[in-house]
């Protein structure tokens, strides 16, 4: 059987494969602390899984509007509102089956074979192959870890060509945690203006910022940029409701309508009974994410201070997400007892076979020097963890 070439163009999520080994040995008696998956540790709302059980005990079990009901986009419209400023109607929402299920919408309703879009290094690993997947060309834009991974304006517009259909901004970012300021999505924001492409905000970690930097969205900075501009986000991150999958975008009416087309030819619409969840995280989870916050910003500091103590690793403290990213170029090179440490694939598979410690290499991410650790776990499991990291990385010649 002769497979469709598309497929050859993509490979499988790097976090979810981590994950997955770590899980596997887990099952088999192996003691895994686990950084590697991008979710939180504590049990979704308690208000989100009642909103649940009520939805099936009064029979919400059929088939929704495929863009997602009007109760829920209703909620969405609100909490952009009320949390960003930004004015949308209930037509320029579309519910999708999480926010990666909407980045692939955007993608298939926006690109044609050989379009571009830029996309910022370090990069969520799913974005480039969801552009590949539509027959677009990722194009990659180099950061700084000395300048914070801020967005050059000027480098913007180098790699700005008559193909190019789109940005992709993730703020709070994952891997790094990094925030973009109003002055970046100011400069952002005219560049994209006057080339006329589409800024494609990725949101989804808005409300995990601590404090020391607020978030802002490009619409709430530059509200002229709306109309060029669909903003993505969900309740996955905020309201540890990652297994319920529902994320959702607003954006102009035209780019909504074609994504909504799209989704109703392929999934149809989110669960009922997830929407319903939903509606309950938005209108009333506002505590949750608050007690997960400041439960995460303990756990920010006990991984940030423990990476930056071990020799060779240095751990930028990032603004937002709940993810660190070390920097071990001082590791690699170095030699173990069954070879050497040649790249960060090679030390994320060293500390998980030699000490049980997951976590993901920054190849995936467009950034072969660096690590990305989850700091959700428990604290003493961050603890463990980090003993180990650090004991590992002794060991190295």
């Amino acid at each position: 059987m002769k497979l469709a070439t598309r497929t050859t163009r993509i490979v499988p999520s790097a976090t979810l494969n981590v994950s997955a080994t770590a899980k596997a040995m887990a099952a088999q008696g192996v003691d895994v602390v686990d950084f590697s998956a991008g979710e939180p540790a504590s049990d979704t709302p308690e208000v989100v899984k009642a909103a649940a059980k009520a939805a099936i005990t009064n029979g919400f079990t059929k088939y929704t509007p495929a863009s997602g009901t009007e109760e829920l986009k209703q909620a969405i419209v609100d909490k952009f509102s009320r949390d960003q400023g930004i004015q949308y109607e209930t037509s320029q929402i579309l519910v999708s089956c999480g926010a990666k299920h909407t980045l692939y919408n955007v993608a298939q309703a926006l690109l044609d074979p050989g379009d571009e879009v830029i996309i910022p290094a370090p990069y969520w690993v799913s974005y480039p192959d969801i552009v590949r997947l539509a027959d677009g060309y990722p194009v990659i834009l180099e950061t700084q870890e000395s300048h914070g991974y801020a967005l050059d304006p000027k480098q913007l517009e180098a790699k700005i060509t008559p193909r190019t259909k789109a940005l992709i901004l993730n703020s709070p970012c994952n891997p790094t945690g990094a925030l973009y300021s109003r002055e970046t999505l100011e400069a952002v924001a005219d560049v994209a203006e006057r080339h006329g492409f589409l800024v494609i905000s990725d949101e989804i970690y808005e409300q995990l910022v601590y404090g020391e930097t607020p978030f802002l969205s490009i619409v709430s900075a530059v509200p002229e940029i709306a109309d060029q501009t669909l903003v993505v986000n969900g309740v996955s991150k905020a309201f540890s409701m990652t297994g319920w999958r529902i994320g959702y975008a607003g954006g102009p009416k035209a780019l909504i309508a074609a994504m909504a087309m799209i989704q109703s030819q392929s999934t149809s619409n989110p669960t009922s009974i997830s929407q319903k969840a939903a509606v309950a995280a938005l209108r009333d989870g506002t505590p949750f994410f608050k007690e997960l916050l400041a439960d995460l910003g303990l756990k920010r500091r006990l991984m940030v201070g423990a990476l930056n103590a071990i020799p060779g690793i240095t751990c930028p403290t990032p603004a937002g997400a709940f993810y660190a990213f070390p920097n071990v170029s001082a590791v690699l090179g170095k030699r173990h007892a069954n070879g050497t440490i040649a790249t960060s694939a090679d030390l994320a598979n060293y500390l998980l076979q030699e000490a049980h410690v997951a976590c993901v290499p920054g190849e995936p991410f467009g950034s072969p020097h660096h690590l990305r650790l989850t700091y959700t776990p428990a604290l003493d499991a961050i603890e463990r963890g980090m003993q180990r990291f650090n004991k590992a990385i002794e060991s190295l010649t």
